[in-house]
């Protein structure tokens, strides 16, 4: 099974396959690695990987291991491909931003008209730029991204109609 992995302004490929007790996953390029994964409780799992145990919790857009909290998403392409279709009938579609960061450039105007899959703001997140997209053809009724400001996670950056 490949999912895909947002975190940090970036997305990779995560490649999951179990083997009796064992997961085998690769994450973007690199080597292949396993892990032995039980739940022990809802949302907190136990993980021996590389010999080593650790105490993993799901939060909501976050897991949480050691004390240190990770934030990320996590999506099956399947899933999110059928739900951006069935956002492509609407009227009316938000573009946000998928993390807390900065607006680097502003790739389109009020009023203008855009494509699918044409790029409408970059936002930089820990030093990684992450281009949203407009997930239809449509005409951008409100554009509230600046170019240098501060955005949080699940911000309106702009709204194509």
């Amino acid at each position: 099974m490949t999912l895909v992995v947002d975190m940090a302004g970036g997305s990779l490929p995560l490649e999951l396959r179990k083997e009796g007790e064992t997961w085998t996953f690769r994450l973007g390029s690199d080597e292949e690695g396993t892990a032995e994964i039980e739940e022990v409780e809802p949302g907190v799992y136990s993980v021996i990987l590389d010999g080593r145990s650790y105490e993993a919790r799901i939060e909501p857009g976050a897991v949480r291991v050691g004390g240190h909290r990770i934030e990320l998403q996590v999506s099956d392409p399947r899933r999110r491909a059928a739900r951006s279709g069935r956002r492509a009938v609407e009227g009316r579609f938000s573009v946000v931003s998928p993390m807390p960061g900065k607006v680097v450039r502003v790739l389109v105007a009020q009023g203008e008209a855009v494509e699918a899959g044409q790029g409408i703001v970059v936002v930089e997140a820990m030093k990684m730029q992450n281009e949203l997209k407009s997930p239809r053809a449509g005409c951008v009724t409100s554009l509230s991204a600046r170019e240098g400001a501060t955005v949080a996670a699940g911000e309106v950056l702009a709204v194509i109609e």
